[in-house]
């Protein structure tokens, strides 16, 4: 009985690596294409990271504005 040489088993190997690789892949492109469907548009419509910001210049933070009489530290 002949024996399997030990690249051909390598390759074997390779192969079924790729194989589950590439279905894994699909899988995750798959639910992405879900998440994304199911994925409802902020109510407003606004940038979350510019919500509430208006255009020009913005208030000071709090730690930055000073206080009667004096600064704050």
């Amino acid at each position: 009985m002949a024996q399997r040489s030990k690249s051909t088993f390598q390759k074997l190997e390779k192969e079924k690596a790729r194989q589950h690789k590439r279905k894994e892949k699909e899988a995750r492109r798959i639910d992405a294409k879900q998440r994304k469907a199911t994925l409802t548009p902020g109510v407003t419509g606004e940038d979350p990271d510019l919500a509430g910001m208006k255009p020009g210049p913005q208030p000071l933070p709090e730690q930055w504005q000073y206080v009667k009489g004096g600064r704050s530290l």
